[in-house]
């Protein structure tokens, strides 16, 4: 088996080289950093693949969310810059030309299952039956009332809708480095936006800050990673959270979680599409780099494998894609396609 790797490496490698010289090596530890989601994943095989290939050195996993970790990935070739960038949402067009821009040209996307986007609070604390319009009407800095946008008058989570909790309204959400911060905006406040209808004559500017200008006094965005928006719940069990769903189910004894559009969030509802916040998630792999970084090519073998997408990445919480889909992920790298 390990042969057979080495071999498809070789061929990687002169795939990746074919269009620009390689670098000198002068490290031999795969360097990873990007999304917070995809960091207990990566986290796991980076452990399982040092202990099952000990001729490599484990790799490093750092978080700083997925535009951080792109940022990094793309600031160039060489042995000073990452291999391997985490990500909860695909990769933009912008990035991509960031990338382009700095020599890095072999980009291939590597997606591995994936996660639902979860509104948890303290498990003490009142049940949540969420909507989009809800949360766009409680986190829009101004919101649409007898057609015209104002200063959002709401406090309570019941001064929204009589069915939600007699609770103040706070929200801890992902900073814009963050993919989960992308899907969050997209699938639920957007939406929500569209449902609620904003006025007609907007301006571009005034629709585009109607969608992405949030309060103030109950919206914290927070940069770090989910420990700190766990923190934050801690210090204000008020307080609901935005979490990717793996990481929920790792803390389901502090946090309950709340039902959208009246579905419980778990595996079997976002495997099934039937939760509406969900994505897939992605690993980018800098072509360039294989062959001369040693295990790149074994990392992203181990990663697909069945006994760790199937097995311990599923029981940390990965909703597991077809093995169809892996098998054309895996074939697609291996040819070097981007």
């Amino acid at each position: 088996m390990k042969t057979a790797l080495y071999a498809s490496a070789a061929v990687i490698a002169l795939a990746a080289f074919g269009a620009a010289p390689a670098f000198a090596q002068s490290r031999d530890t795969i360097q990873i950093a990007g999304s917070s989601t995809v960091l207990p994943f990566a986290s796991i095989v980076a452990e399982e693949f040092g202990a099952a290939f000990p001729e490599f050195k484990t790799p490093v996993v750092g978080s700083g969310g997925t535009g951080g970790g792109l940022k990094q990935f793309c600031e160039g070739v060489g042995d000073n810059t990452i291999d391997i960038a985490n990500a909860s949402r695909a990769i933009k067009d912008s990035e991509r030309e960031a990338c382009t821009a700095a020599g890095v040209t072999d980009i291939r996307e590597i997606q591995f299952g994936y996660d639902g986007i979860v509104f948890a609070s303290a498990a003490s604390g009142p049940d949540f039956a969420l909507t989009p319009l809800q949360v766009y009407k409680a986190i829009a800095a101004k919101v649409p009332v007898d057609g015209a946008l104002v200063d959002n008058p709401y406090k309570k989570w019941s001064d929204i809708d009589p069915s939600l909790p007699d609770q103040d309204i706070a929200l801890a959400i992902p900073g814009t480095n963050h993919g989960t911060r992308e899907v969050f905006q997209l699938e639920v406040v957007d939406a929500g936006a569209e449902e609620a209808g904003l006025p007609e004559g907007l301006t571009e500017e005034e629709h585009t800050a109607a969608l992405t200008t949030f309060r103030q006094d109950v919206v914290v965005e927070i940069s770090g990673d989910y420990t700190e928006t766990l923190a934050r719940l801690t210090s204000n069990p008020n307080t609901v959270g935005v979490f990717g769903l793996s990481f929920y189910d790792q803390n389901k004894d502090t946090l309950k979680v709340a039902t959208v559009n009246g579905v419980v969030p778990s595996n079997e509802s976002v495997a099934a599409g039937e939760y509406p916040v969900s994505r897939p998630l992605f690993f980018y792999v800098k072509g360039q780099h294989i062959g001369t970084i040693p295990g790149i090519e074994e990392y992203v073998q181990f990663f697909l494998s069945e006994s760790a997408a199937g097995g311990s990445l599923e029981a940390a919480g990965l909703i597991p894609q077809p093995e169809e889909k892996t098998a054309e992920v895996l074939a697609a790298f291996e040819a070097g396609a981007q």
